[in-house]
């Protein structure tokens, strides 16, 4: 099994420590890739699209070569996860911000984003958040965080801030607008691995 985390920006070390704590927890082996040239997505039996500033991460995506390989890799059914960023560039459709600034989006997920939805008074706050399908309430990280404000009809909402949903998944993608690399709650990054490994049965 591999994991390939796109390396281009972000949280790219705290997210191989949490895979390495969750693959540790269920006695299994899995090669982590970071993902800085293409050539590398196509092997890889999983995706993480980190946290950062999502109009670099749209460009580098693009200058790299490695959108076309993300999106090839979903067409596949490869699970991908998404966190802050990373679910702002796997959305269909942006707000204004980003159709201002004319950002590139892979498109891969029937969401439509906002970014920054929490406004400036909140760039970082913690909250317990309910999600589906975890049993206990999750300690969740958002750092000037986007919502999904809204999604196609194959879309699951997972978890919710007020109004504003903050986790979902749609067939083979999770999107997060926070960052489970930042805890030491291995339920994401075990949800997701449970993802992989289940394609990878099917195989």
């Amino acid at each position: 099994m591999r994991i390939g985390i796109i390396a281009l920006q972000g949280d790219v070390s705290e997210h191989e420590r949490m895979l390495q704590l969750t693959l540790n927890q269920r006695e299994e082996e899995c090669n982590i890739v970071p993902i800085k040239h293409k050539g590398l997505v196509p092997s890889c039996d999983g995706l993480i699209l980190t946290g950062g500033e999502s109009t670099t991460l749209s460009r580098l995506l693009v200058t790299e070569g490695i959108a076309e390989e993300i999106i090839d890799a979903n067409i596949r059914q490869v699970p991908i996860m998404g966190t802050c960023a990373g679910m702002i560039v796997i959305a269909k459709r942006g707000d204004e911000q980003v159709e201002k600034t004319g950002q590139y989006l892979l498109s891969i997920m029937d969401i439509g984003i906002k970014r920054n939805a929490f406004g400036r008074q909140k760039d970082s706050f913690e909250i317990m958040l309910d999600i589906d399908p975890l049993e206990d309430p999750y300690n969740a990280v958002f750092i000037r965080a986007p919502a999904i404000i809204e999604y196609g009809k194959d879309v699951k909402p997972l978890a919710l801030v007020g109004d504003l949903t903050v986790a979902a998944e749609e067939k083979n993608i999770l999107a997060l607008a926070f960052h489970p690399e930042l805890t030491d709650d291995i339920r994401i990054h075990n949800y997701f691995l449970d993802k992989v490994s289940s394609l990878a049965d099917q195989e």
